[in-house]
């Protein structure tokens, strides 16, 4: 497997042909992250017995990999992407967007997600837990992100 400088990999869930997988710079793979290079195989073998097809997975520069997302085999992602908690991504992605969901789509591109959520930065990633914590709650509510939708 190839890994790129300034990675940060919670999870090893990348099956027996990591091999397969390209990992650029900076990227961050949370925990849960599911990377699949085959799959499928077995449904074809009683009228093919040594089936076996492959996929190579290539992950770009500055990308982030929410917890629990599959990336499926053959997958190409971008430079510069956020990918949701949870996503299936089954279909490559371009550069510079945020994906979400099952089948993961476009949710916005990275500029719009900086702009709508620069707002919130509390620039305390430098500080230790205990420091992270009275600071965090000494914080007035209107600091901290809030969900303004409702299911229906």
């Amino acid at each position: 497997m190839k890994i790129g400088n300034g990675c940060s990999i919670n999870t090893w869930n990348f099956l027996d042909e990591c091999y397969l997988i390209e990992i650029g710079n900076n990227v961050q793979i949370t925990a849960g992250v599911r990377i699949f290079t085959h799959g499928g195989g077995y449904i074809l073998r009683e009228s093919c017995p040594n089936f076996d097809c492959f996929g190579k997975v290539c992950i770009g520069n500055n990308v982030y990999i929410g917890n629990n997302a599959m990336i499926m085999p053959g997958v190409t992602i971008g430079d510069n992407v956020a990918i949701g908690a949870g996503s299936i991504v089954t279909k490559n992605v371009p550069d510079s967007v945020v994906i979400a969901g099952n089948p993961a789509k476009i949710v916005s591109s990275i500029d719009n997600y900086r702009d709508k959520y620069l707002q919130y930065n509390l620039d305390c990633k430098h500080m230790n837990g205990k420091e992270k914590r009275k600071y965090l709650l000494s914080l007035p509510e209107e600091r901290f992100l809030k969900v303004k939708s409702t299911l229906k």
